[in-house]
């Protein structure tokens, strides 16, 4: 079980709301979020309402100044809606295309990887097949640039889902490293 308590100023001042769950609009209880503080679990949240817009990976911690977060990778400066990351202790798996709708390369994955280029010399990664676990997908190399949460599921085309993220990325979104989320979440 998570819990994350949102805060409409910093360094954990002002009103709060505290969510255990997926929350798809956090206005009813709040104007705006400043900082925040995660409990336990994992947490993806989002710039806007109904889980869209850019996402940022938020593990247990505290974060007393959203604006800070900017400098660290996050380009938003307010949370709308957020999704706990159920907690799992399995395998993980995951196949990976080079084109859209399964096709081009294929590559399964049970373990990070920080570039596809280099370890299957794959240019691109345009959908995907996630059958065991939750992944953080990365549009750079080693873990950098933004990132979109992937559960068990199939993704057959990243460009419609960017699209239907509220516009994520102009463009094509591309993911050039994966990372398992598992016992990070602790």
């Amino acid at each position: 079980m998570g819990k994350i308590i949102f805060y409409e100023e910093r360094n954990f001042q002002g009103r709060n709301y505290e969510c255990m769950s997926d929350c798809p609009d956090m206005s009813p209880y709040m104007s705006r979020c400043q900082s925040c503080r995660v409990e336990s679990g994992c947490f993806m949240v989002y710039e806007r309402n109904n889980f869209m817009g850019q996402q940022f990976f938020m593990r247990r911690g505290e974060y007393p100044d959203m604006q800070r977060m900017m400098s660290m990778g996050m380009m938003f400066d307010n949370i709308r809606s957020c999704r706990m990351i159920p907690m799992h202790r399995g395998s993980f798996r995951m196949r990976i295309y080079e084109r859209e709708n399964f096709g081009g390369q294929m590559h399964e994955m049970m373990d990070d990887c920080d570039s596809i280029q280099e370890r299957y010399r794959m240019s691109d990664c345009q959908s995907c097949n996630v059958m065991d676990g939750h992944w953080l997908m990365y549009e750079q190399p080693h873990f950098r640039g933004r990132m979109m949460y992937m559960r068990p599921g199939e993704y057959r085309n990243f460009r419609e889902m960017s699209m239907g993220m509220g516009g994520m990325s102009q463009g094509s979104m591309r993911f050039m490293s994966m990372k398992r989320i598992n016992d990070m979440c602790n």
